[in-house]
């Protein structure tokens, strides 16, 4: 029955539809029926109204001529009927009326009666045939002076052999002495003829009744009805000759139902009728009934087809929407009892309605007790059974019950060795859900994380986050009087370890060097790694620098020493930065800032070291920052020079090659050394923009000098780490149409000490391009013969340093020696730097060296300085 209720409740709706459309059409049909009844009366009403206006003016020029003569008569100068007997039954009398009624026949002629009623003078004919109409109404009327200005009669005409409609005037003297009448006569067949012209529809006509009901004339024509008295009909009959009205009759004269409106002259005792049946008036709305019966017809059968479909389609929904259930309940049971969570639902009476097999899991209990139906009470007794639960259980359940009933509950209860989450939502109508879920491991996972928020992970020191926590709580301390320092530490040399040892030997540094430094302190003092290579130390209750440089002392003496590392003996060292709060900035970023530049100045003086924050530095550092955004703008500008040292052959004295070296006249300052900018460059990586400008210019001027004068152009390590430079190379080339061999690039140690392999895979492409490699500065720096085995440069160039001292007695003449005699041996040419003087050229000379570079010749010199050099130095060479 609830299944069916739904179809009872659609059929019933659709049979009050359909109700509803024969009801709306029936009103409708009779709405319209009326309405075109009342517009068949408004049409046939303006019908009369429009026939009486007609005829009001036509009957007045008909009774013109009698006018003329109701007015000659009241202006006679002898007011007697016998004087005006006289008068007017003259011929010429006559035949003044024969000329005003020209046309005229004996119908329609004028005629004028004396006092007694005789003809005394007509239009028509002369002598005056005897004719009287003493013992008419009408005239008798006009004589008794009761009878209007104007009366219609209607009298039997034996000459027309017909009906005659008589209109008769009164004829007065001035002192209203009757006189006579004067008359003229209408046809039927003369309003007939008028009216024919008339369009009627269907049987509709026209009747000219006199106002006391009597019948003057018809259209169209009916036999034995003219002079008929029509007042003796019902009241609605007889009120048509009283006022103009409309009404709805049965004919007198067909006997059909008819439409009937009327309306009287204006000066006359004429009404016109004006009728029609009303079958013709309803025609229209049959037309319109036979439709709307049909659109009803059609709109009831469309909602009987669309309910029938509808109830199909219920139907079909309902057994899909029955097989959904039934599928869904599966899914939710099967969803219910594989959650993660415990889940139990409770209706009003505290009665189970729902639980999943988590929960019986969870807590060990039997399908046999904890089933739907079972009271919360019966869980809970089951509960204590199993061990999962202790307590009163009847106070435990009252409890539980107020509180579930009226609000949310989310608690954490601790069950043997684990954490259970108990969740319960009140349901709209009374009951509850009730979730347990067990938040060991979940919970076990939040402590890790808020570990993870502020230690890190690799060495268990605090992280940047819970370093600046505790910083910002030592300057809130510092401002009261308490101050400290703050150690900004960076490890020496850790990227090399890294690069060349791997990333698991280069943590496992991180972790021993994070145990050293937090033995260096006390438990006062507070320990972080900041990231990287960067560790930082808060030392507490410091009264001046020298307690600061007794924690520097015992960190540098602990870091110093070996550490074991996978396999690795490793040794490293540390450059550290020291600012004393408030004294050196008692707000955290500033201070933290000045810890890092202290930092950054032991590391530009060599590392290995430590310094505390002093003004200068940051005045150095805002010099730096100026440098990096002029030397921005010189690249942007094209600011850059290059000059040109010659290298000359130490046997022979010409001029092989030379060494294009960069130079930056700055706008303000000038001549800015390449040591001061080079490694800003570097360390911005702007570096790589300068080198391939430097390139591609020098390679452009020295493609207009001689074919054997060589260019000698330094490449910087780190323009030697990008993969690309030996297509930068080649496609410079290209462009300037320098051949390859006389290209030569300067490398030093640096670019080998940190990936060897990727740089020898480099040095391996540029040497086959056709370029020449020349190592520069060796000796100076981690020099390593293997270098010299692993990769054959084309020439070793000898640092200034060691050419310095070469002409004194403990000079490195030895040196010189063995690096020659090793370019030697390998195949290479030796360029000895910074000759400056005639007797170190003959010592190099001595020991073998191959070419020279310096002041003893030339410096470097602008390019077209260095054009006209070349040309004056063959001129000599060639006298």
């Amino acid at each position: 029955m609830l299944r069916l209720r739904p179809i009872l409740w659609l059929i019933l709706s659709g049979a009050l539809l359909i109700a509803g459309i024969a009801v709306t059409t029936t009103l409708t049909v009779s709405n319209f029926k009326e309405k075109a009844l009342r517009n068949g009366e408004r049409e046939l009403s303006n019908t009369a109204l429009l026939l009486a206006l007609h005829y009001d003016r036509e009957i007045d020029d008909f009774l013109a001529m009698q006018n003329d003569i109701v007015t000659t008569a009241r202006q006679m100068q002898q007011p007697s009927a016998e004087a005006f007997g006289g008068t007017m039954a003259t011929l010429a009398m006559h035949q003044t009326l024969r000329s005003r009624a020209r046309g005229a026949t004996e119908i329609t002629a004028l005629k004028i009666f004396d006092a007694g009623g005789t003809l005394i003078n007509t239009s028509d004919v002369w002598p005056v045939p005897v004719l009287s109409i003493a013992d008419q109404r009408y005239f008798l009327d006009h004589k008794s002076g009761t009878a209007q200005r104007v009366t219609v009669a209607l009298e039997q005409n034996a000459l027309a052999g017909g009906w005659s409609i008589v209109l008769a005037q009164r004829l007065t003297a001035a002192d209203g002495e009757f006189l006579g009448v004067v008359t003229r006569a209408i046809t039927p067949a003369h309003f007939d003829r008028f009216l024919s012209q008339v369009s009627l529809v269907g049987e509709s006509a026209v009747s000219m009744h006199h106002s006391d009901g009597i019948l003057l004339t018809r259209h169209p024509y009916a036999e034995g009805m003219i002079g008929r008295n029509f007042r003796d009909g019902p009241p609605q009959q007889q009120a048509m000759f009283d006022d103009d009205t409309t009404a709805r009759l049965t004919s007198p004269i067909d006997g059909q139902d008819r439409l009937v409106a009327s309306h009287a002259l204006t000066e006359l005792p004429i009404v016109m009728v004006v009728t029609t049946t009303t079958e013709d008036a309803l025609a229209s709305w049959r037309t319109q009934t036979k439709l709307m019966v049909s659109v009803a017809a059609v709109s009831a059968l469309v909602v009987t087809v669309i309910l029938l479909l509808i109830i199909n389609q219920i139907g079909k929904h309902h057994r899909a929407t029955q097989r959904k259930l039934q599928l869904d309940k599966q899914r939710l049971d099967t969803a219910i009892n594989n959650m993660s969570q415990g889940l139990l639902l409770f209706d009003a009476q505290a009665r189970l309605v729902i639980c999943n097999q988590r929960y019986m899991e969870m807590y060990g209990l039997s399908p046999e007790v904890v089933k739907p139906g079972c009271s919360l009470r019966d869980v809970l007794e089951h509960r204590k059974s199993t061990g999962s639960l202790g307590g009163n259980i009847d106070k435990i359940t009252t409890d539980l019950i107020d509180r579930l009933s009226s609000q949310r509950v989310s608690e954490i209860h601790s069950i043997h060795d684990r954490s259970i989450e108990f969740s319960s939502v009140p349901v709209p109508g009374g009951g509850w859900v009730i979730t347990h879920e067990d938040a060991t491991e979940r919970k076990r996972y939040d402590e890790r994380i808020s570990y993870l928020a502020h230690f890190d992970s690799l060495t268990d020191l605090p992280n940047r986050s819970m370093f600046r926590q505790r910083l910002e709580n030592e300057l809130q301390r510092a401002s009261r009087g308490a101050p400290f320092a703050l150690l900004y530490i960076d490890i020496d040399e850790f990227k090399s370890i890294n690069d060349t040892l791997g990333h698991p030997v280069g943590d496992e540094l991180l972790k021993q060097v994070a145990v050293r430094l937090r033995d260096c302190v006390r438990e006062t003092d507070f320990v972080a790694r900041l990231g990287g290579d960067e560790f930082a130390i808060i030392q507490i209750g410091v009264g001046g620098a020298d307690e600061a440089t007794a924690l520097v002392d015992r960190i540098y003496e602990s870091i110093r020493l070996p550490y074991q590392c996978l396999g690795h003996l490793l040794s490293t060292d540390a450059s550290i930065g020291i600012a004393i709060a408030p004294r050196d900035g008692a707000d955290l970023d500033q201070l933290v800032k000045n810890a890092d530049l202290a930092m950054y100045s032991a590391k530009a003086e060599g590392r290995r070291t430590f310094r505390f924050f002093e003004p200068e530095m940051d005045a150095v550092a805002k010099t730096r920052r100026q440098l990096e955004f002029d030397l921005r703008n010189a690249i942007a500008d094209r600011g850059f020079e290059i000059h040109y040292q010659p290298q000359v052959d130490l046997r022979s004295g010409a001029i092989t090659g030379c060494e294009a070296l960069l130079r930056w006249r700055h706008p303000t300052r000038g001549m800015i050394s390449p040591a001061e900018f080079i490694p800003i460059a570097e360390d911005t990586g702007l570096i790589n923009e300068i080198g391939a400008w430097t390139l591609a210019t020098a390679c452009s001027e020295a493609a207009t000098w001689d074919a054997d004068i060589t260019l000698a152009v330094n490449i910087s390590p780190v323009q030697f780490r990008q993969p690309s430079l030996a297509l930068l190379v080649a496609s410079v080339l290209g462009a300037a149409g320098l051949p390859a061999e006389r290209l030569e690039l300067e490398v030093t140690e640096a670019v080998l000490i940190h990936d060897d392999d990727a740089a020898l895979s480099t040095l391996t492409q540029l040497r086959a391009l056709g370029v020449r490699i020349s190592l520069d500065d060796f000796g100076t720096g981690y020099s390593s013969l293997s270098y010299l085995q692993r990769f054959p440069f084309d020439k070793i160039k000898i640092d200034r340093s060691f050419i310095d001292g070469i002409d004194t007695t403990e000079g490195s003449t030895a040196i010189v020696q063995a690096v020659v005699n090793i370019a030697a041996s390998r195949r290479m040419t030796t360029t000895a730097e910074g000759v400056e003087t005639a007797r170190q050229r003959e010592i190099l000379t001595t020991l073998g060296c191959t070419q020279m570079q310096g002041w003893l010749f030339s410096p470097a010199i602008p390019a077209a300085a260095f054009r006209k050099l070349l040309t004056s130095h063959l001129s000599t060479c060639a006298a």
